[in-house]
């Protein structure tokens, strides 16, 4: 994409590798009852607390509202991993149904775990396999391996592989996940998503896409992946913090050029359009830019670059500062209303 669209207002629609659309309405949720001093405190007093709180009413909200920025942003496609341990079954389709609505392309999945017990485990698994066979568009996900146990590991390895499809999961975030390798090895594949990777060894020798989520990685505090010191193909996310992926391009850019002065940002913008490798189809959107030289170069040091109009495939989504499908108003009233409950949920939850 680079070459393309040097000297030109347009870009394919952008591609966000990584996201929580649950995570949404965690804007303004009350702070835990205590600081948290690392990583894996933050995920059980804020996270772990959060996806607990989740219905299916909350969800779909969520989504609507996390598309919708997307392609606010110029993001007409998500790679989006989910959890809600209490509103499991059909949680798939509520966020893939809710991003269709507004319009945007998404990949699903489930990110299994064994924090609720092999029960939970079971039916994460189930919600995979089910969206899978009911023909919808995904992966399937696990939460990170330190939180899986063996057999679950195994068990997300075989759905995936029934439907030819790749496993996403977390990776190595925090040191709490440092075994990740041991566990995962002798099952990645190609097509798996490895996110994170921030305390991963330069030659960990798993496989697949590794996603670079920089914003998520300084927000809390685990330190930086360094991603050019893989092999593995890099893309990038944004572990739910919105889809704004010119602006996780920059910063991944400022990052990067933090840790070596000869840094270009056309590697990171080479990490944004490897996004094409995992949903393709984006190229067939398009998003013109009030900027008239999409050359990361430039896009590096400006901000304030913003779409004027979003097509997928020959629809046109988004034009004249609104959506062409929903009513933006109605989306963001109804998130508002669905983020109070779940804010509220979370005092009944330690």
């Amino acid at each position: 994409m680079t070459d393309e669209f040097i000297g030109s207002d347009e870009t394919h629609g952008l591609v966000c590798a990584h996201h929580h659309l649950y995570s949404t309405l965690a804007r303004g949720m009350p702070a835990p009852a205590s600081q948290p001093d690392n990583f894996e405190e933050i995920l059980k007093m804020v996270w772990w607390r959060l996806d607990r709180a989740l219905d299916l009413e909350s969800i779909k909200w969520s989504a609507m509202l996390g598309a919708l920025e997307a392609v606010e942003r110029g993001c007409t496609a998500i790679v989006d991993h989910h959890e809600s341990p209490e509103a499991i079954e059909g949680s798939l389709s509520v966020i893939a149904e809710a991003c269709e609505t507004v319009g945007i392309r998404v990949l699903c999945s489930y990110g299994v775990t064994d924090r609720h017990g092999p029960d939970g485990a079971k039916k994460g698994l189930d919600e995979n396999r089910r969206f899978l066979e009911e023909g919808g568009l995904g992966m399937v996900g696990l939460h990170a391996s330190f939180t899986c146990e063996d057999e679950t590991i195994e068990s997300a390895v075989e759905i995936a592989e029934s439907f030819d499809v790749g496993v996403h999961v977390h990776v190595a975030e925090g040191a709490v996940d440092a075994s990740a390798v041991s566990r995962l090895k002798d099952y990645s594949k190609d097509n798996w998503l490895i996110i994170h990777g921030v305390h991963l060894e330069d030659n960990h020798g798993l496989k697949g896409t590794l996603v670079h989520n920089p914003r998520s990685n300084m927000n809390n505090s685990v330190g930086y992946a360094n991603p050019v010191r893989f092999n593995n193909e890099i893309a990038l996310g944004t572990d739910g913090i919105g889809a704004d992926m010119l602006e996780e391009f920059r910063l991944a850019y400022a990052r990067h050029r933090e840790s070596d002065i000869a840094a270009s940002p056309e590697t990171a913008w080479g990490w944004l359009t490897n996004g094409y490798r995992i949903i393709p189809e984006a190229m067939n959107d398009r998003v013109v830019w009030n900027y008239p030289n999409m050359d990361p170069w430039e896009l590096a040091f400006s901000t304030g670059v913003n779409p004027i109009e979003v097509m997928v495939e020959q629809e046109i989504i988004w034009a004249n500062g609104t959506s062409t499908r929903v009513d933006a108003n109605e989306i963001r009233a109804k998130a508002a209303e669905q983020a109070k409950k779940v804010h509220a949920r979370l005092a009944e939850i330690v």
